[in-house]
């Protein structure tokens, strides 16, 4: 963390003084800024790298760097109020609109401002990523034979018979295609199987990102009510049979927002009841390598026991790695699986090679155990905390699952009755600005949802910040919040 600050602090320096030089003037040598800034040689490398990507320096090997040449002079803004009506009118026809809002999306990939705790990210915060295996295990793939090659458009064999083997079951790596990321894998999978203007079956509430896939595509989401036990059985076939819906979409495993696990007698039942449908089940299974210590077994994934090919399943590494380590995998049993192939050649090609190289490194590898296991101890710990200060500090929000795997709580804001009523309608929202004014950045539950939710909610993330003293002080200055509103409304 520290040679990061090192190179963005040089890098500001260097910019405040390029004006000494003249366009094509050389910037004082390597060691000159080594010896003056007292920084480390690697340093000055990357701030460096960091002007010449701003267009600022001009780096020549063996020569040095040299101030560019000034940009010519912007050219005047065009007019591009004809694209409202060009989009607008390639929709007309359209039977669900396909105009994208990535606002539930962006909430949690925006860094919020300096100062601001990020209890509404959705990442682990880079202390809790393996950074040091990351980089040894693309360092490693570099140098193996062939990594800058093509790779095969379903992804490397062994790869896809790792992904295989984490699944279990009847799945093997002739029925895995590996992607780049998950989200990009829910987009291919909804596009193979529902066409535009039909509908979608989504728990509510779900991770915004997908409702948001499925409204690009012209999709219908409907809503099918989960409690502590996962989806409800029963409202799931009353929802086939009322909509004709050929998808349903679930996340059985810590369940986005809820943190709920299917319940054992509910797997089976959500099987039989799409396989009677004729239906499809993409499975997101996006946080099984987010298990905390105390979990005990998990299930088994839904494609695991499924031998008719009703699921399409989908897992990710990035979750358990970094923002930036997008592998992932489709898996599918039947004509199913060449539809999505197909669509992921057209949109993608393939995963780059080195990626894929350096995945293998990486979970082939002693470190990658290791970094399972200290996440699985810190995630265990930081839920703990903000539990406890919630708890103390904020008991009128109700918490009515703790969950032992995941990133976050789902909390749900009292329903604006009797002494809570500064959490009536709009109270959610309300609570969300007085959040950030007060320091921490939070969640709203509204974009969860695909119809009307049924109170206001909150989604807090445990993983997105430096450690438990941060989570205490995120809570303190959440009960600030609260005071706000309530006075505010009172």
């Amino acid at each position: 963390m520290q040679e990061r600050s090192s190179v963005g602090e040089l890098a500001d320096q260097l910019r405040q003084e390029l004006d000494r030089y003249s366009p094509g003037g050389k910037l004082p040598s390597s060691r000159a800024l080594v010896d003056r800034f007292r920084v480390s040689p690697v340093t000055v490398s990357r701030a460096l790298a960091r002007l010449a990507a701003e267009g600022l320096v001009v780096t020549r090997p063996g020569a040095g760097a040299f101030r560019a040449q000034p940009r010519a002079s912007a050219a005047p803004a065009g007019d591009t109020s004809w694209q409202e009506v060009a989009l607008s009118a390639d929709g007309a026809a359209d039977l669900v609109p396909r105009s994208v809002d990535a606002s539930g999306v962006l909430v949690s990939l925006a860094a919020p401002p300096p100062g601001v705790i990020e209890f509404n990210g959705g990442y682990l915060h880079p202390s809790l990523q393996p950074e040091r295996a990351m980089a040894a295990a693309l360092s490693r793939a570099g140098r193996r034979p062939g990594a800058w090659g093509r790779p095969p458009m379903e992804g490397l064999p062994e790869l896809r018979e790792w992904f295989a083997r984490s699944v279990g079951g009847p799945v093997t790596a002739a029925g895995v295609l590996v992607t780049s990321g998950g989200q990009s894998a829910l987009t291919t999978a909804l596009r193979a199987l529902a066409p535009p203007g039909a509908p979608v079956l989504v728990e509510s509430p779900t991770y915004p990102g997908m409702l948001a896939i499925a409204r690009a595509a012209g999709l219908r989401p409907v809503p099918v009510p989960v409690d502590a036990d996962g989806v409800r059985p029963a409202l799931l076939a009353d929802a086939f049979r009322a909509t004709g819906a050929r998808v349903f979409v679930c996340q059985p495993l810590f369940q986005n927002p809820t943190g709920a696990v299917l319940a054992p007698e509910r797997r089976g039942e959500v099987l039989r009841i799409a396989r009677e449908a004729g239906a499809f089940v993409v499975e997101d299974d996006f946080v099984r390598r987010l298990v905390h210590e105390d979990a005990g077994p998990l299930p088994r994934p839904l494609a695991a026991d499924d031998p008719d090919g009703v699921v399409v399943h989908v897992c990710s590494l990035t979750k358990a790695t970094s923002p930036s380590f997008r592998v992932s995998a489709l898996v599918a049993h039947g004509p199913v699986l060449e539809r999505l192939r197909a669509i992921q050649v057209v949109d993608t090609f393939f995963v780059p090679r080195p990626l894929q190289e350096a995945t293998l490194e990486l979970v082939g590898s002693p470190a990658w155990p290791r970094h399972l296991r200290a996440i699985s101890t810190a995630l265990r710990t930081r839920r703990d905390t903000m539990t406890a200060a919630l708890r103390l500090h904020l008991p009128e929000l109700a918490l009515p699952h703790i969950p032992s795997g995941g990133y976050h709580l789902w909390l749900r804001l009292p329903d604006g009755t009797g002494t809570s009523r500064a959490f009536g309608p709009g109270g959610e929202s309300a609570l969300t600005a007085a959040a950030l004014r007060a320091g921490v950045a939070v969640t709203p539950g509204r974009p969860y949802f695909s119809a009307e939710p049924p109170a206001g909610h909150l989604r807090l993330s445990f993983a997105a910040v430096a450690g438990t003293e941060e989570i205490a002080e995120g809570v303190r200055r959440l009960r600030t919040a609260c005071d706000e509103v309530r006075g505010q409304r009172g």
